[in-house]
């Protein structure tokens, strides 16, 4: 080491900046107020590298957005003690921006110039931001967490090209209200959300929504799995990619659908869902047992499921932080309309550390949540109920059922149950002889292949039963035949 400098030190890098460009688009803005309709959706204050240049955008933009006059003169009293000013020769430094103005034609192009030249500032600070973690030894923060949240930022920069949110403005979210609203109205069915492929419920539930968290619990053998890959599978078999009502390219209709299945391995996932589509046992599927009839329908609901937008992780006990990981890189590679979670107490927390399960409970339902807000999607996530459901005479599930029910009741914005009376009606089945068996016999007939998804709670909407059918030999779902069935809005 030679001089007292170290020669692991890298000199500091250029920042990629364009000043002439800042100087042409702030001229423009100042000759022509108009130009700011053309660029304000592109770049804001923060984009410009010059601070002098942030601060005579900021006070510009807040001039025209109250309809008033934006001009070197009138910009001339906001800029007369600014000690940037002085040191580019005082205020006539407006008066020289509107000289070096660019044409109104060409203002977005120089707009996009900042705005990426921004970008690449950011990423570098993001960069040297991993770098000095990194080289930090602290137990505190391991590598594999450190890779999970600098993925999360490039994701975010990626999307948003900012590292952090703001305020919305209520204008802005009546805006967005009322376009969700008119894409309901347009939509075939009148569904604010996804359609979840089964009538009754999108009834209940409006479809599934955006940013929602969604929890369909149930007891061993409910259904609870098959539900979901009957819900996952109607999603991803609509999806249909078109024009959005912004101009750019999007779902416009079903979605691409995540599947986390940790309890399941990939392959047995898709059996299930290729026997509720060939209807074919999944039994005989396994055993190899189908006839040539079943085995023609069998390889028909192959084929078509080869081009459905249906991704499936069986990784066993993932992070939540990982799984966030794997869901934005899903989007951002293939899309993500719907993401869902079997089940949720076999997702591990981020932290290694035991804190209690029911905290540990509560970080994954937040991260769930946090999955939904940050992606815009709904997540879909399966989970156990506690056993006490069996001590009562009455096996319809309730809200107090949920293990560890404080954080999943608070995090959730729909709770759904799914009950089959018919399981528990077996298992009380008295002998032939029994005076008891007609009356079995009676009650066994009426809830032969019925379920019900019974909604505890639902944070947008009314709760309720949805009554369902549920053949148990294809593990399928369907709604119940009815007479007052019509294509109607007037759900």
């Amino acid at each position: 080491m030679a001089d007292g400098v170290d020669p692991r030190e890298s000199p500091p890098r250029a920042q990629p900046c364009n000043i002439e460009a800042e100087q042409a688009l702030l001229g423009a803005l100042l000759v022509n107020n108009e130009v700011y309709d053309r660029i304000a959706s592109l770049i804001e204050a923060r984009h410009f590298f010059e601070p002098l240049h942030q601060r005579i955008f900021e006070v510009a933009a807040r001039r025209i957005q109250q309809n008033a006059l934006a001009t070197p003169v009138t910009l001339k009293p906001f800029f007369e003690a600014d000690p940037g000013m002085a040191e580019v020769g005082g205020v006539a430094y407006l008066a020289r921006l509107a000289g070096s103005a660019v044409s109104v034609f060409n203002a977005r192009a120089y707009a996009q110039a900042i705005h990426d030249l921004s970008l690449r500032r950011d990423l570098m600070a993001l960069g040297d931001e991993i770098v000095g973690q990194a080289a930090t030894m602290d137990d505190e923060n391991p590598p594999r967490e450190q890779i999970v949240a600098a993925e999360q930022a490039l994701y975010q920069l990626a999307e948003k090209g900012k590292y952090e949110g703001g305020f919305v403005s209520f204008l802005r979210a009546a805006k967005d209200a009322v376009d969700v609203a008119n894409a309901a109205y347009q939509r075939e069915g009148g569904l604010a959300g996804i359609s979840t492929g089964l009538m009754d419920m999108d009834r209940k539930l409006g479809g599934l929504h955006p940013s929602d968290l969604l929890i369909i619990a149930g007891r061993p053998s409910m259904g609870k799995t098959s539900l979901a890959t009957n819900i996952a599978f109607n999603i991803a078999r609509k999806w249909r990619r078109g024009a959005l009502p912004d101009g750019t390219e999007g779902t416009v209709d079903g979605g691409v659908v995540g599947f986390f299945s940790l309890e399941m391995s990939s392959e047995q996932l898709a059996t299930r869902v290729l026997s509720e589509q060939a209807l074919v046992p999944s039994e005989r599927i396994r055993r190899g047992e189908m006839d040539e009839d079943e085995f023609r329908r069998f390889v028909h609901a192959a084929a078509e499921l080869e081009r459905i937008p249906l991704y499936i992780d069986d990784t066993p006990a993932l992070p939540i932080s990982t799984l966030a990981a794997r869901a934005r890189r899903l989007k951002r590679q293939h899309g993500l309309d719907a993401l869902f979670v079997d089940y949720l107490q076999l997702v591990r927390p981020t932290t290694g550390r035991s804190e209690g399960r029911v905290q540990e409970v509560s970080e994954i339902t937040q991260g769930l949540k946090a999955i939904a807000k940050e992606l815009s999607i709904p997540v879909i996530a399966l989970s156990q109920l506690s056993r006490q459901v069996e001590n009562r005479d009455d096996k319809r599930p309730q809200l107090s059922d949920l293990r560890e029910s404080g954080s999943i009741e608070q995090d959730a914005d729909v709770v759904m149950f799914v009950y089959r009376e018919e399981y528990y009606h077996e298992r009380v089945k008295p002998p032939e002889d029994d005076p008891r068996f007609p009356e079995w016999l009676e009650k066994a007939e009426r809830v032969h292949n019925r379920a019900e998804a019974i909604i505890g709670k639902q944070r947008h909407g009314p709760i309720g039963t949805v009554e369902m059918m549920f053949d148990g030999r294809f593990t399928r779902f369907s709604d119940l035949a009815r007479e007052d069935r019509r294509d109607s809005r007037d759900f």
